[in-house]
């Protein structure tokens, strides 16, 4: 079975989580969540900056209005599942003794949104008239 595909049946049964090795710290195991939180929270802003362009910017083109939007709501779709995956994957690393799992989602992740700035800033720029 792929990785992702187990993780994502450990998402809904933390207590098969448990049975992988011995409980970490406690301190270990609330960084985790911390982490996990926090990206949530991004997850959030980038739906409700999603939503924002496509409501607040009527006079934007459609394509571009569309474009960014979609672009910002799917970093956040794909933000909340990296969270609960990567959420997983630490607490099992922990608890086998493990090293944490490395990831590229935080460089791919801030690249998207590099992106998505510089193309509304060049929209500022030149102007969004229809």
């Amino acid at each position: 079975m792929i990785p992702f595909v187990r993780n994502a049946r450990l998402w809904f049964a933390p207590e098969e989580i448990r049975q992988e090795g011995p409980t970490p710290d406690y301190r270990f195991s609330l960084a985790n969540e911390r982490t996990f939180l926090a990206w949530l929270r991004t997850a959030l802003a980038l739906i409700g900056g999603g939503f924002a362009v496509d409501q607040f910017l009527p006079d934007l083109r459609w394509g571009w209005r569309v474009g960014l939007a979609l672009a910002l709501l799917t970093a956040g779709v794909l933000c909340s599942l990296r969270a609960v995956n990567h959420w997983v994957r630490c607490e099992r690393a922990m608890r086998r003794g493990e090293d944490l799992p490395a990831s590229r989602f935080p460089a791919v992740l801030s690249l998207v949104v590099a992106v998505v700035a510089v193309a509304m800033v060049l929209m500022v720029l030149v102007g969004w008239e229809r």
